[in-house]
């Protein structure tokens, strides 16, 4: 809902997934500094990462040959069975799409991804086509980060890491701070 605006000027409009304001800031002076801009919903420092950590695990432990998805995407597969029982399938589709909607501004190719009932991925053939190995493991660093920083504010750091130890119990945790 927005407040009313006179004739002619246009109300300033708000994107729901990503928050951006533009500012000029006076000094003592007077005189204008330069903008600044705040993006809310950026993965942190420490959510990215540990998403490379895991991607970086992921990338390493599957040696199948053949066409495989992108490291990130296996991340989001290994994590899909245990949320499912804790979320349900709805549920966890609800997060990771979240997690998408969160990462698309940073990554605009997310877009061509597909989440199916059941919270698998589609679209990742033309992706793995299109993009070099460079732009698909950023852009998986971006939604693994995502969806870890969700979990960790729906379910609690303490939960995460216990759900996280399961699914990896190779990779260190010891080390990580949310």
């Amino acid at each position: 809902m927005t407040a009313a605006t006179a004739p002619g000027k246009r109300s300033p409009q708000i994107s729901l997934n990503s928050v951006k304001l533009d500012h000029q800031i006076k000094n003592a002076t007077g005189t204008k500094r330069a903008h600044t801009r705040f993006q809310m919903n950026r993965a942190t420092v420490q959510m990215r990462n540990f998403a490379k950590r895991l991607i970086a695990y992921e990338m390493g432990g599957n040696k199948s040959s053949g066409i495989k998805p992108p490291a990130a995407f296996l991340v989001c597969e290994k994590l899909r069975p245990h949320l499912a029982i804790l979320a349900g399938s709805g549920g966890f589709q609800a997060l990771l799409s979240r997690a998408f909607a969160l990462a698309n501004p940073e990554v605009p190719w997310l877009r061509t991804v597909h989440i199916k009932a059941d919270g698998s991925l589609e679209g990742l053939e033309e992706l793995q086509a299109q993009l070099d190995r460079d732009e698909l493991f950023d852009g998986g660093v971006v939604l693994v980060a995502q969806l870890l920083g969700l979990l960790v504010a729906f379910i609690g750091e303490n939960l995460t890491l216990r759900l996280l130890r399961e699914v990896w119990p190779k990779v260190p945790l010891d080390d990580l701070v949310f």
